[in-house]
């Protein structure tokens, strides 16, 4: 019995990611860091609420929120030259430093008595400058690092942090909110972001990029490379499309549970709850994922998740708008590693940091543009009717995406360097 699961662990895909030699010095950073992440979900709006007069308190909890993830896009397109021939490694903890350091100000101007609601916002969204670099360096460093065949399974392993975290951090600042306040919750989350900063600085060797993968040569390169490829163009444009259609739903879904189910704050931490164990085991699931082609598999995941979203908008039960959220956050669990790891296999390797960072600043800009357009639509139809019609909109997504890739096919005949690559994707 004990050799069978010793020869189950050593045989999962996530083996070589957990064993690998650098890899298991800097994970356990990512994971710090991640936790921080999750607790600053419920930090940066409730101190602004604290913060705001509260005849304004919606826009600057609005602002907060836009802060601590806009200037990232900014940051994409202006910082490509200044960061050029960088590591994965030195990008991601160049960005965590920074965010360490913003953020770490916020608790101490505040203990000063010197916090206000505009400076807040300032220093969050220098926080989050560069945070499009961050993500695109954490990415760039698994495939300096890791075979091609593993990217899929060293996506997943972090993002299985990244999704437990929002089920472990919101409930740990909840606790130091009621004992303290918000500022100490981001005091915790710069300490986290300081210890991912130390780990990349000391746990990467600064020579173990094998010198395959930098930055392009202009800040543009990266947005260039993608309209160069029409495989990586309508990747971004998948992805683009799922964040925005799913943004009025991250509206609607407060304003369903408080207005038209009349029900409590407890509801509404039921959908999240059942997302975030969905999104968990959804990620864990990824890396047995290897073997299918991921983009036919990436547009399954859009098209499900939309399928699953419809009971919200249909008036069912709770508990059964619960399962279906959870069943959503299944299909969410392996997006952005199958996403990831198709930037990685076909982006330029000496422009995938600018391809993956591109990446970030469009689908930053998506999720609130998705969100802003949501409020107007949730006061035209309501909450619930909302819900549906983010739910259509993404099925459609899917099942354009499925046609468009189906059409090509069937106008003729493919090139052999055509039909090699869709039998990897």
């Amino acid at each position: 019995m004990k050799s069978l699961v010793v020869r189950a662990v050593t045989r999962s895909p996530y083996w070589p990611v957990l064993t690998h030699p650098l890899l298991r010095r800097v994970l356990p950073g990512i994971g710090v860091s991640a936790l921080g992440g999750g607790m600053s979900s419920i930090a940066v709006s409730w101190l602004a609420m604290e913060l705001a007069p509260a005849d304004h308190r919606a826009a600057w909890v609005a602002a907060a929120v836009a802060a601590y993830t806009l200037p990232g896009a900014v940051g994409a397109f202006l910082l490509g030259g200044l960061l050029n021939g960088r590591s994965g490694a030195q990008l991601a903890g160049w960005d965590a430093l920074l965010r360490a350091g913003a953020l770490a100000l916020i608790p101490l101007v505040h203990a000063l008595g010197s916090l206000s609601i505009p400076l807040y916002v300032v220093l969050l969204g220098l926080s989050s400058v560069l945070s499009a670099w961050g993500k695109a360096g954490r990415y760039t460093m698994l495939s300096e690092l890791l075979d091609k065949k593993d990217h899929l399974a060293g996506n997943s392993v972090v993002n299985v942090m990244l999704e437990l975290s929002t089920v472990v951090g919101p409930l740990l600042a909840a606790i130091v909110i009621a004992r303290g306040g918000p500022e100490y919750v981001l005091a915790l989350v710069a300490l986290s972001f300081a210890v991912l900063a130390a780990t990349y600085r000391f746990a990467i060797p600064r020579d173990s990029d094998r010198g395959g993968v930098r930055a392009g040569a202009s800040r543009s390169e990266g947005f260039r490379a993608i309209a160069r490829d029409p495989g990586l163009l309508g990747l971004l444009a998948l992805s683009f499309g799922f964040f925005l259609f799913f943004g009025p739903s991250s509206v609607a879904i407060p304003l369903y549970v408080v207005e038209d189910l009349e029900a409590s704050a407890a509801t509404l931490a039921g959908f999240y709850t059942a997302f975030g164990i969905g999104a968990v085991v959804g990620a864990l699931l990824t890396g047995y994922l290897r073997d299918l082609p991921l983009m036919p598999t990436t547009i399954c995941i859009v098209l499900g998740f939309g399928l699953a979203l419809a009971p919200l908008g249909l008036g069912l039960p709770v508990v059964v708008s619960w399962i279906s959220f959870g069943v959503c956050g299944l299909f969410w669990g392996p997006f952005p590693s199958t996403t990831t790891a198709l930037f990685q296999g076909s982006a330029p390797a000496a422009a995938l940091p600018q391809v993956l960072a591109a990446r970030g600043a469009v689908t930053g800009v998506a999720v609130p543009l998705g969100a802003m357009a949501g409020a107007p639509l949730v006061l035209a139809v309501g909450a619930q009717a909302t819900l549906l019609a983010s739910a259509a909109c993404l099925t459609a997504l899917g099942v354009a995406a499925l046609l468009f890739r189906v059409a090509p096919r069937r106008s003729g005949k493919r090139s052999p360097e055509e039909a090699d690559r869709d039998m990897r994707t």
